[in-house]
């Protein structure tokens, strides 16, 4: 009889313990805000430069008469030449052909038979 009333009393003991351990961990107020705030009404520097390098790329117009500037015409090709190659296989992952598609490599030996 003792030995179950100091089970029980150790049970309650262990539950209040969890109980405030879940609570510190979980459920109190920390205090701390995750989300910061902060006034975004007012322009920054930043935010002025990049206007002005929008409103610079706004300006730029794309016009053909690049190509006919004497500085792109002195322009030279250093690139080398693609040589086409023959295509490979339709499905790449398809058995060989003269091979068998139940082929199997390396069989384990059945215990007792060949």
């Amino acid at each position: 009889m003792n030995l179950f009333k100091n089970k029980i009393v150790l049970l309650v003991l262990a539950g209040i313990l969890l109980a405030g351990f879940i609570w510190y961990s979980f459920l109190r107020d920390k205090g701390t805000t995750l989300l910061k705030t902060e006034d975004i009404t007012a322009p920054t520097a930043v935010d002025s430069d990049i206007v002005s390098v929008l409103l610079q790329l706004r300006a730029v117009s794309l016009s053909g008469t690049i190509f006919t500037d004497p500085s792109f015409l002195t322009l030279k090709d250093f690139g080398s030449q693609i040589i086409p190659e023959p295509v490979g296989r339709v499905n790449p992952f398809a058995p060989l052909s003269g091979m068998s598609a139940t082929t199997t490599v390396n069989q384990p030996k059945k215990p007792g038979g060949r």
